[in-house]
């Protein structure tokens, strides 16, 4: 099992002719993705040859979803252009659209966002790294080749969190990984995840990647508290952050003691969580846990 993406996931990408989009395509595909087709109203009715499949071009999202049943676009546009693009493929009807682009100005995130939500179709990012079921099925950037398919579910903000916690924890492995961008306003957030994780059954445990800024991974752990029987591990990025400053990510912005790793460490802890100071220790943690969960188990 997977939250959001499996192998019986069909990937459109818009913007598959571009050079990002050309490379990750191959990616995906070497990681078992069914790309069915890329989008480009310039190139419509052509195929680009990877390695051993040729995938046809189409002109839009809704030609693409007509030919071939996508439910996936993964999307590799430039800013300007991205507003426009999560449009198409809500109005086409798509179940999910992976926004990688990064850059892009906030109200327009805010306008997708808002719009692709009345069609019903789940955005995750912009400024993401997409996510990852291994063994099933990859879309974005995520390398698949530094874990394996296992019973643990990550949602991260951090894209390179997210591949070291992967690498950390390759030896028991993932149902999902999800990375939901670090921007202001993102479409799929940590409680979303949280959520499909309770319900999938072959999910185990869950792993939360924060960072400083915002009150995300607070209002996380209301949720945990409320609606999670699972256990939850938790790192935040941001513990040596310097009072005052703007760090990293666009929403990374602390105002006093508001936002702060050690103010979110305590909230997740509150109800629970156990958080770790580093990504290795965070990584024992998830072990330990584990172990812990199977003593009761056959106890």
């Amino acid at each position: 099992m997977a939250i959001f993406l499996t192998k019986e996931s069909k990937v459109l990408v818009q913007g598959m002719t571009g050079g990002e989009g050309m490379k990750h395509t191959r990616r995906m595909l070497a990681a078992g993705t069914d790309v069915v087709g890329g989008v480009n109203p310039r190139k419509a009715g052509q195929s680009v040859d990877f390695d051993d499949r040729a995938v046809p071009v189409f002109g839009s999202v809704r030609e693409g979803i007509e030919a071939t049943g996508a439910d996936v676009s993964v999307v590799f546009v430039p800013p300007a252009f991205a507003k426009a693009a999560v449009w198409e493929a809500a109005d086409a009807g798509i179940g999910l659209t992976v926004v990688i682009t990064e850059g892009i100005p906030v109200h327009d995130s805010v306008a997708f966002h808002a719009y692709a939500a009345t069609k019903g179709t789940r955005v995750i990012g912009p400024n993401c790294p997409g996510l990852i079921s291994p063994g099933e099925s990859n879309a974005g950037i995520i390398p698949a080749d530094i874990t394996k398919p296992g019973r643990i579910g990550l949602v991260s903000k951090s894209g390179t969190l997210t591949y070291q916690l992967m690498y950390e924890l390759r030896d028991i492995g993932f149902s999902t990984c999800v990375g939901i961008g670090g921007d202001p306003v993102v479409g799929t957030t940590h409680i979303d995840c949280l959520a499909a994780f309770q319900d999938d059954p072959d999910t185990e445990l869950i792993v939360l990647i924060g960072e400083i800024g915002g009150d995300a991974e607070e209002r996380a752990a209301a949720f945990i508290r409320d609606h999670i029987t699972k256990p939850v591990v938790g790192y935040i990025a941001g513990f040596t952050a310097p009072e005052g400053k703007t760090m990293g990510h666009a929403g990374a912005i602390v105002s006093g003691s508001s936002g702060t790793a050690q103010a979110k460490k305590k909230a997740l802890e509150a109800v629970g969580v156990r958080v770790g100071g580093t990504p290795t220790e965070t990584a024992r943690l998830v072990l330990a846990q584990l172990e812990t969960e199977r003593d009761v188990t056959h106890s």
